[in-house]
């Protein structure tokens, strides 16, 4: 049996008509999903070995905040150019090119001398992740059917078990003795793992048939469906007068300018307050806290490991319920009450973090991760991806992921700084505002990708602030 692919729309409702995401689709998708576990474990192998790292290269603060915060300040720039490139000329070349860039990164920071060869190692491994983290979850909404949109709050979870992961390493480095040396192991096993995705991903991505329909490209998306689902497609013209949606935006880095039009303008705020402040509260308290383990329980390595891997069980809990609640209560519902009680639990912490009974000392951190995770930290991604045409979503990605890698340099910088200048206390009241003012936000703006259509002319009508129930974003 022949299917025709007459425009986008053929494409999308082919796609939401599927029971599943299943067969090379469902290779597909855990593949993109891979690409964030290795950004996952690129990142917190430089927490989990932060400390020995310290001892190791006898690093300052200034030292500290730069390494920890490099990649990210490189991933801020690095998101909305591999956006607009994968707007441009598809989906999987730059998704490609960010693997080559991680081993890369990989390589030099395990074998680094110095800082300066560390550091090195950072700019490529935030060249990768600011490419990877734009495309992927654009791709991973264009190959899930739209009932299960929600899905996509998936990565949060495999966010989680990449640290989890991380931590397990950690201990069992340190027990067979590398000592100081722990990090360089720890960054080790992330090329091995990106030199394996690398391979992977050159196979099996097939390029995105969404992106292709929305580009004209018919030939093109026909032969990818053809490729994923195992059948025959076959290009057709539309019937006269029957046009597929509106011409697309064709404007490269200019369709930018799109997403602060219109009816996109408010999800583009909320999409960014809600990737911006997430980015800080993870970065600057989250990412830190196998060194707040230290200042709660002591010295010991491994019992602030298992202390801080206990933390991280919550997040891949939280993680992979987000998608169950997000399809409960809407994605913007659980970021706005996910911002609320991580923003009571570090103003707790900023006012009695040093007199904490040991169970408090243990379950404040993983209510911390849990409300963090199941709410604004898997919506954050998930709202910019679900919110924008196909031709504009890996752009929007980039600017938002931008916004993200923003948050999260200035909460791996300022958080040892601070530390060190006003102390730990304040330092939980002063991160605290920021969840608080994302709570605002996310009560004034009430759009609702999960339950709200998204209108194919709609980067040119007025600015709406609230959304009906209606059906779930069109691809």
């Amino acid at each position: 049996m022949e299917v025709a692919v007459r425009g986008v729309g053929d494409v999308a409702d082919y796609i939401d008509a599927r029971p599943g995401i299943r067969g090379r689709a469902g290779i597909i998708w855990w593949l993109l999903l891979g690409g964030l576990f290795l950004e996952a474990l690129a990142n917190s192998a430089m927490s989990a070995g932060l400390g020995p790292m310290t001892e190791d290269l006898s690093l300052s603060a200034g030292e500290v905040a730069l390494l920890t915060s490099l990649s990210s300040w490189v991933a801020l720039l690095f998101n909305p150019i591999g956006g607009a490139i994968a707007d441009r000329i598809g989906r999987v070349p730059p998704l490609i090119a960010a693997k080559v860039l991680a081993v890369l990164g990989a390589l030099l920071a395990c074998t680094a001398t110095g800082v300066f060869q560390v550091a090195f190692g950072r700019v490529f491994v935030g060249m990768a992740y600011g490419i990877d983290f734009a495309i992927a979850m654009a791709m991973l909404a264009e190959f899930t059917p739209r009932r299960y949109a929600a899905r996509l709050n998936t990565w949060q979870g495999i966010w989680y078990t990449a640290v989890s992961l991380n931590l397990v390493l950690a201990i069992v480095f340190y027990q067979l003795g590398t000592g100081d040396s722990i990090w360089r192991y720890l960054l080790g096993v992330c090329g091995i793992v990106a030199l394996a995705l690398l391979i992977l991903q050159s196979y099996f991505l097939v390029e995105s048939p969404t992106w292709q329909a929305r580009k004209g490209r018919l030939v093109g998306a026909a032969k990818s469906m053809s490729r994923i689902y195992r059948e025959k497609f076959i290009t057709e013209e539309p019937p006269e007068g029957q046009a597929q949606g509106p011409a697309p935006a064709n404007k490269g880095v200019k369709n930018l300018g799109l997403i602060f039009r219109g009816t996109y303008l408010p999800r583009t705020v909320l999409a960014s307050t809600v990737q911006l402040v997430q980015s800080i509260q993870y970065f600057g308290v989250g990412w830190y806290l196998p060194i707040i383990a230290v200042a709660l329980f002591g010295s010991d390595f491994v019992f602030n490991t298992v202390g801080s891997l206990v933390f991280n069980v919550f997040g891949i809990i939280g993680g992979f319920a987000s998608a169950w609640l997000s399809t409960k209560i809407g994605q913007r519902i659980a970021s706005k009450w996910g911002f609320l009680i991580v923003f009571v639990v570090l103003v707790v912490f900023g006012l009695a973090y040093d007199r904490l009974p040991l169970w408090l000392g243990f379950m404040l951190p993983s209510l911390f991760i849990l409300c963090h995770s199941v709410g604004p930290a898997a919506n954050g991604k998930s709202l910019s991806s679900l919110s924008f045409r196909s031709e504009l979503r890996a752009t929007a990605n980039g600017f938002i992921g931008a916004i993200g890698a923003f948050g999260a340099a200035l909460g791996l910088l300022i958080f040892p700084l601070l530390k060190e200048s006003v102390g730990l206390g304040p330092t939980f009241l002063i991160v605290a505002l920021f969840p608080l003012a994302a709570f605002i936000v996310c009560t004034v703006i009430r759009w609702e990708p999960t339950r709200a259509e998204v209108n194919v002319d709609e980067e040119t009508d007025a600015p709406q602030f609230t959304s009906q129930p209606q059906q779930a974003p069109q691809h």
